[in-house]
C-alpha cells in the first residue's frame, strides 16, 4: 500500500503543481500588464510593477487552489485510467473505499497548504501590495465616504457613542482625514474632533496631528459660548479601537486572516452594527480549505470511467467547467445568504456540500453499475 500511495501522491502532486504554476503564470502576466498603466506616474518604475504583480500571486494561489486540485486530479486519474494503470491497481486490491481513503489523505494535505497560504502568505503579501500602492500614489483613498467605526463608552451622564470616520491612509501607512463625533445618551452631538492624520497603537491610543476640537456644552447660558473651539498640534485620544480593529476596517478584505475576520465581526456585533457580511466571509474563509477535499472526491469518479469514455483533454475540460461552476456557486451562495438572511455557516458551506454530494453520488453509481 505504501507503493500505491507513493505512486498516486507523486503523480497527482506533480499534476496539481503544474496546473497551479500555469494558472499563476497567466495571472502574473495579466496583473503585470495592468500595473504597466501606472509606470512613469509619480516616478513608478517597471520593477515596481513587477513587484506589485508578484505580491498578488499568493492571493491567486489561495483562490485557485481547489480548481488546480480538481484539474490536476482529473488529469492524473484519467491518464492512469486510459493507460490501464488504475485498472491494474484495482485488480491488485485497491478497492473503492481504500482509493477514497488514500485520496482523502492527499486532499487534507492540499487543504492544509491552502490554509497556510490563505492565512499567512496571502495576507502578508496583500498588505505589502497595499503599502506599495500607497507609497507610489501618495496614499490610499477609501471609496465612498471612507471607513466608519463605532465605539460605546460609559459616562457620568449615560452611555456615550463615538462615530469615527477615516478617509484614507498616507504614504507612510498613517491614517488620513480623521473625524470623530461624540454623542451623549440622548443622541445629541457634544464634541467633534478633526485631524489631518494620525496613528493608532496596539493599546488603542490615537495620536492625532493638527487636531481641531469643537464642543457643544449642555448648559447654554449667556456666559458660556454655544460652541467651544480649540486647536492642538498633537492630541492623544484613548479608545478601545486598537490598531488591528482599525486595520480590519481600513484595509481590503484580502489582507485579513480568519482570526481577524472573526474578531472584527464580534466587534461589529458588540457595537450593534451589521456584521452578517463579515460572518459569512469568516465562515467562507474557514471552510474554503476543505474545498480541496471535495475536489479530490469529485475527481475520483474519472478514474472509474472506461478508457474509451472520452480523451484526457475532454475530461480536463470537464474538470475546468466543474471548477468554474464551484467558484460561481461559492460566490453566489454568499450574496444570496446575505440577502436572504441565511445562517452564515450554512451559506458558506452550501457549495462544498452540494459538490461533495454530487461527487459521492457519481462515485457510487460508477462503482455499482460500471
Amino acid at each position: 500500500m505504501k507503493t500505491v500511495r507513493r505512486l498516486l501522491y507523486r503523480d497527482i502532486g506533480a499534476s496539481v503543481a503544474f496546473v497551479a504554476l500555469a494558472f499563476l503564470s497567466l495571472f502574473f502576466f495579466i496583473d503585470f500588464v495592468d500595473e504597466l498603466d501606472g509606470v512613469g506616474r509619480g516616478g513608478r518604475s517597471v520593477w515596481a510593477a513587477v513587484l506589485a504583480a508578484a505580491f498578488e500571486l499568493p492571493g491567486h494561489l489561495y483562490e485557485l487552489m481547489p480548481i488546480a486540485v480538481l484539474i490536476g486530479c482529473i488529469f492524473s486519474l484519467s491518464r492512469m485510467a486510459q493507460s490501464s494503470e488504475f485498472t491494474i491497481l484495482r485488480t491488485g486490491g485497491l478497492g473503492p473505499g481504500r482509493a477514497l481513503a488514500l485520496l482523502a489523505g492527499l486532499g487534507l494535505a492540499f487543504a492544509a497548504l491552502t490554509f497556510v497560504v490563505g492565512d499567512y502568505l496571502a495576507p502578508i503579501a496583500e498588505r505589502q501590495a497595499v503599502l506599495l500602492k500607497a507609497r507610489d500614489s501618495g496614499g490610499l483613498k477609501l471609496g465612498g465616504a471612507g471607513a466608519w467605526l463605532k465605539e460605546k463608552r460609559p459616562a457620568p451622564d449615560g452611555e456615550h457613542t463615538f462615530s469615527i470616520n477615516v478617509a484614507g491612509t498616507g504614504a507612510g501607512g498613517q491614517l488620513a482625514g480623521i473625524r470623530i463625533f461624540e454623542f451623549d445618551a440622548d443622541g445629541r452631538l457634544v464634541a467633534r474632533i478633526e485631524a489631518s492624520e494620525g496613528r493608532v497603537d496596539a493599546q488603542g491610543t490615537w495620536t492625532l496631528q493638527d487636531a481641531s476640537i469643537a464642543r457643544w456644552p449642555r448648559a447654554r447660558t449667556p456666559d458660556d459660548p454655544r460652541v467651544q473651539l480649540s486647536r492642538v498640534a498633537s492630541l492623544a485620544w484613548q479608545s478601545s479601537l486598537t490598531a488591528s480593529t482599525v486595520a480590519s476596517a481600513v484595509l481590503p478584505l484580502a489582507t485579513l486572516t480568519t482570526a481577524e475576520l472573526w474578531r472584527y465581526s464580534v466587534h461589529l456585533g458588540d457595537q450593534e452594527q451589521a456584521n452578517e457580511r463579515y460572518q459569512i466571509l469568516f465562515w467562507k474563509k474557514a471552510l474554503y480549505p476543505l474545498a480541496c477535499l471535495v475536489m479530490v472526491a469529485l475527481a475520483l469518479p474519472f478514474a472509474y470511467q472506461h478508457a474509451r469514455a472520452g480523451s484526457v483533454s475532454l475530461k480536463v475540460f470537464g474538470g475546468i467547467m466543474l471548477g468554474i461552476g464551484f467558484v460561481l456557486l461559492n460566490n453566489l451562495a454568499g450574496h444570496v445568504g446575505l440577502l436572504r438572511g441565511w445562517t452564515p455557516w450554512v451559506a458558506a458551506a452550501t457549495p462544498s456540500l452540494v459538490f461533495l454530494l454530487l461527487s459521492l453520488a457519481a462515485f457510487g453509481w460508477l462503482v455499482r453499475y460500471r
